[in-house]
């Protein structure tokens, strides 16, 4: 497919970040994706998955500049709390964070446990913690 097919249905269809109506009354998003008629793959989902990972990933490494220091599984904390409850409310985590940068990670884990979010979470809340804690892969 050539980029001006791709570019002209962009000029059609338009782009809207969020849930709209088309014209024929079914619920759209993004160029004119129907999302009425079997939504989306799990290939594209797994797509914009891998997307929106990498760039809270960058977002991190950007924000946190120690981040980078840490190993992949303890990285992937951050970037499983980001995902789940934004960036801003990652970043309340104003203790955990604290304890994170001066590496004392059994500390930064017992801050996880000590939220709300496990509370409304805890069984994510307690695998990511253990994670964090062992610096090892928990699934």
């Amino acid at each position: 497919m050539s980029m001006n097919t791709i570019e002209q249905i962009k000029a059609h269809e338009g782009f809207r970040c969020h849930p709209y109506y088309c014209t024929e009354g079914a619920l759209t998003i993004g160029y004119g994706f129907n999302l009425d008629s079997g939504g989306i793959s799990e290939e594209e989902a797994d797509l914009i998955l891998s997307m929106r990972i990498e760039g809270i990933r960058m977002r991190l490494a950007n924000a946190v500049p120690w981040y980078a220091n840490m190993v992949p599984a303890r990285q992937a904390v951050f970037i499983n709390m980001t995902y789940q409850m934004g960036f801003n409310g990652f970043k309340s985590f104003k203790r955990m964070l604290k304890h994170a940068q001066l590496c004392d990670y059994e500390l930064a884990a017992k801050e996880m446990l000590n939220s709300l979010w496990a509370k409304q979470t805890p069984e994510r809340a307690a695998e990511l913690a253990l994670q964090m804690k062992s610096g090892e892969w928990q699934s």
